[in-house]
Parts: structure tokens; sequence; C-alpha cells
């Protein structure tokens, strides 16, 4: 399970980034979380309270913004949201694309500090 590494991670981030700004205590972290990202949602929320035991976000939420998975399609000159992960084409015309246009996100946003 990587995710609890990945969560690990995200702390030791968000401590650093809170230290830098001079804050006490961290209420929440707000996480972009693309479909395509490779994390299990639930394994990383799962992860998150045993990767913040001890630091300054023991305590803290963990928000998850879900990101779809989207393609750009050539055929309608569109970004296309994608009906399936297996299957990278266009839901209105059908063509085929492999130009990926959001999903793979795995960003912090926002800091909840005080």
């Amino acid at each position: 399970m990587h995710e609890l590494s990945v969560a690990a991670t995200m702390v030791d981030l968000a401590v650093e980034e809170a230290a830098r700004l001079g804050a006490v205590r961290i209420h929440a972290l707000h996480l972009r979380l693309g479909r395509l990202s490779g994390i299990v949602k639930e394994a990383l929320i799962f992860s998150w309270d045993a990767a913040c035991q001890g630091t300054a976000l023991e305590g803290a939420n963990l928000v998850i913004e879900d990101i779809p998975a989207a393609i750009y399609c050539g055929g309608c000159d569109t970004e296309r949201e994608l009906q399936s992960i297996q299957h990278f084409v266009c839901a209105v015309c059908g063509a085929s694309s492999v130009e990926i246009v959001r999903g793979g996100e795995l960003e912090i946003a926002a800091l909840e500090i005080e």
C-alpha cells in the first residue's frame, strides 16, 4: 500500500510549509486527486491518521477534491470527460485519444492553518 508513503510525504510537505508560514497548527489539508493518479482514495484516507500522528497535522482533516479523467478530442476539438478509464474515447463522436488533459492530479491545493 503505497498510499501510506504518499500520505507521509504530504504530511512532511504540509509541516514544512506551515513552519515556513509560522503556523502552529494545521486544521485541514485540501488535496486534488485525479482519477488517473494511481492513488486509491479509500487507502489514502485510511492511511491519513497514521501519517499525521505526532505532527502538526494530528487531528487534521483531509479534504479531497475528486478530479475526473478527461481527454482532448481532436474530432470534436474540445475536452471530453472519460466515461471509462479503460477506453480513451470521446463519449460524443467515438474518436480515440491519448491526450489526457485532466485526471492525473495529486496536488496539495490548500492548508487551513492557525
